[in-house]
């Protein structure tokens, strides 16, 4: 049984989520929240495996309750359910570490789908939202060759990184510590000339750091 918390300030929009989840026989409602403060406080008790997070909420939002809940329960899937679609919405919600964005158009069986996907720790991105992420590595003018080349173990972390891992999850990976993999960030950072991870990986795609194929 999959475990959802919904999270929206409409309680017109957690009404119809909550019949779309509970109909379903492998999945059940566990709770709800008005805002991200809401949501922090009430998933410890709740047992949800997938959030269902909207992003402009009053109190809290949802990018900065998404950087909370990886902090705190990193096992938790967060799938992002909202009307925008911008590169301000979209690029801070999947770096804070959204496993999912969904626009509120999407079909039911869709977001079911995501649902499921999610719960067993997939990317899942509308379309729309993944042709604007694609849109915006394509119409960003390319960036001068860095300085210095990313070592061998820079471009593990690289990967990991665009693969979604948080740094916790990429230490384990590579047997070193949280802080080595904060070291090798910076790192990161200072040769290809960005400020966080979301750029950092948008920049190894465009200089062929990363493989688009997968």
């Amino acid at each position: 049984m999959i475990k959802v918390l919904i999270v929206d300030d409409h309680p017109v929009v957690r009404d119809g989520l909550r019949g779309v989840i509970d109909g379903e026989p492998d999945m059940a409602v566990v709770g709800e929240a008005g805002h991200g403060a809401e949501a922090l406080a009430r998933l410890p008790g709740s047992g949800a495996d997938v959030v269902l997070m909207d992003l402009r909420m009053p109190v809290m939002g949802g990018v900065e309750a998404i950087s909370e809940l990886r902090r705190t329960t990193p096992d938790v899937r967060v799938l992002v359910l909202t009307t925008f679609d911008t590169d301000s919405d979209v690029l801070p919600a999947i770096e804070a570490g959204a496993t999912g964005y969904l626009l509120k158009d999407t079909p039911r069986e869709e977001l079911l789908r995501a649902v499921r996907a999610a719960h067993r720790g997939e990317a899942v991105l509308s379309p729309a939202v993944a042709g604007r992420l694609m849109g915006s590595v394509r119409d960003r003018s390319a960036e001068p060759a860095p300085q210095e080349s990313l070592s061998a173990r820079e471009l593990e972390v690289l990967r990991l990184v665009a693969e979604g891992a948080t740094n916790r999850e990429a230490a384990k990976q590579l047997f070193i510590s949280e802080a080595t993999v904060k070291t090798h960030l910076l790192h990161i950072y200072a040769k290809l000339d960005v400020r966080d991870r979301a750029s950092a990986v948008a920049a190894g795609y465009r200089r062929g750091l990363l493989s688009t194929s997968g």
